[in-house]
């Protein structure tokens, strides 16, 4: 692994439920995350995806990507256009920093037909001799 590393694209599957079990299990309960009709009186064109699962589907990539020891230590995202049903995120990932503690920087965005839907950096550790 080095600064520069790429990782593989993810593409994920924007669904209804996607949007509305996400926001289920993080106790979001906003409208906007389930009710499409509510969601256009407040001027949306649907429901669209939450922080918190999008937070949750950066740091899985991150973590997918190096493996079952990894260790989420910081995801610091910022959303952008909305997620909405039918959409496909594409997750893509740069190595940007190596830490002499094992910790890896990555920067990470999201991409849907609209534009970004998410820019961040989550930081990961992992074990000794692993890196």
């Amino acid at each position: 692994m080095k600064v520069g590393e790429e990782l593989a694209p993810l593409e994920i599957a924007v669904t209804r439920t996607l949007i509305v079990a996400g926001a289920v299990v993080s106790r979001d309960y906003q409208d906007v995350h389930h009710d499409a009709e509510l969601a256009r009186e407040k001027g949306s064109p649907d429901i669209f995806m939450n922080i918190l699962t999008t937070n949750g589907l950066v740091g899985r990539y991150v973590t997918d990507h190096f493996g079952s020891s990894a260790v989420l230590r910081r995801v610091a995202i910022r959303l952008g256009v909305p997620n909405y049903p039918g959409d496909t995120m594409v997750l893509s990932g740069k190595v940007t920093a190596l830490g002499n503690d094992g910790s890896v920087e990555v920067a990470v965005v999201g991409a849907n037909r609209l534009g970004r839907h998410v820019t961040g950096t989550v930081t990961i550790s992992l074990p000794e001799g692993s890196a």
